[in-house]
């Protein structure tokens, strides 16, 4: 078999279905609102609530992204330290991040356990009330890839209408987070989504072909994301959160002033981002690039919207 067939297809002659060349050397001039040369755009998890419990049928306790690092499931027994940890997130995290944003007048987007919400009325309030995006982020915050596919395409049609019955729209973005094998092709199924984000292969939307027509992915991050502070190698003060944020924003922008501007998408958790000594690194992110020019601050569905109107299949990117 030569280069260029096995390229095409994996050994035996399958096809292989992963895109491994995207834009390239070729990038689309994604043409930002106002000529800003970057997009920034913050995705507040909420997840507290909707995290593995036995309270609610699991066959296990929560064992990931909290203080604990390196904890490991405990078999049919409530992990009271792992659920204060959660606890803390709703009760008293996103009430910092929702004022950190708020007081500085700055658009989110929220990655929303269907459960979590269902949990805490008054913060899905406080969400509506400054126009913060609530995008799905699953029914559970659960790990899917066991999942058989008609539970999982229960689990995402249920999302979406309870979603809708606690704040009354319908989700247009959705992002699974811990996805199967079918998640983006039963998303697709569904329809009704501007775009999903379980992805993290690029810095620019794409489209991929789908059952009813070409489906838009906005890629996400794990890497300018608080999620390490709870990862063995990861943050351990606010210094280095501060200091990798600045420093990723810095080299995309320098590269929107040389004529490609990107996205930048960054990720936060309430239980984790919440915590003072870790909002005082994201205040002082917020405050540098508030005072940066040609930045475009804004949620994952106005870049979506825009990309649509801009960058759809068949026009001229």
């Amino acid at each position: 078999m030569s280069w260029a067939t096995l390229g095409q297809s994996g050994y035996g002659g399958v096809h292989y279905p992963r895109n491994m060349i995207g834009y390239g050397r070729n990038l689309p001039d994604p043409r930002w609102p106002g000529d800003a040369r970057i997009a920034v755009q913050f995705v507040i998890n909420y997840e507290e609530g909707g995290e593995s419990c036995i309270l609610d049928g699991d066959p296990a306790s929560e064992s990931l992204l909290s203080e604990i690092v390196g904890a490991v499931p405990w078999i049919h027994q409530r992990n009271l330290n792992i659920e204060s940890l959660y606890e803390y997130g709703s009760r008293t995290g996103f009430w910092r991040l929702w004022r950190t944003f708020t007081c500085r007048n700055l658009p989110i987007t929220v990655y929303a356990v269907t459960l979590a919400l269902m949990r805490n009325k008054e913060a899905v309030a406080a969400m509506k009330e400054v126009d913060w995006e609530i995008s799905s982020h699953g029914l559970r915050w659960l790990e899917y890839k066991n999942f058989d596919e008609k539970t999982e395409r229960r689990h995402i049609h249920d999302a979406i209408n309870l979603h809708q019955e606690i704040t009354g729209e319908r989700p247009l973005g959705f992002y699974q987070g811990k996805p199967s094998i079918n998640t983006l092709r039963l998303l697709m199924e569904e329809g009704g989504f501007i775009y999903t984000s379980d992805s993290y292969a690029d810095e620019l939307p794409y489209w991929v072909s789908g059952p009813k027509g070409p489906h838009l992915i906005i890629p996400y991050s794990l890497d300018v994301n608080d999620m390490r502070f709870a990862m063995l190698q990861g943050f351990n003060s606010g210094d280095q959160f501060f200091t990798y944020l600045k420093d990723s924003f810095d080299v995309l922008n320098r590269e929107g002033r040389e004529g490609a501007p990107k996205m930048l998408s960054i990720g936060l958790h309430c239980r984790l981002a919440g915590h003072p000594g870790r909002t005082a690194a994201l205040e002082r992110f917020l405050d540098y690039i508030m005072n940066q020019d040609h930045v475009w601050i804004t949620r994952r569905i106005d870049i979506a919207r825009h990309w649509h109107t801009h960058h759809s299949v068949g026009k001229d990117t």
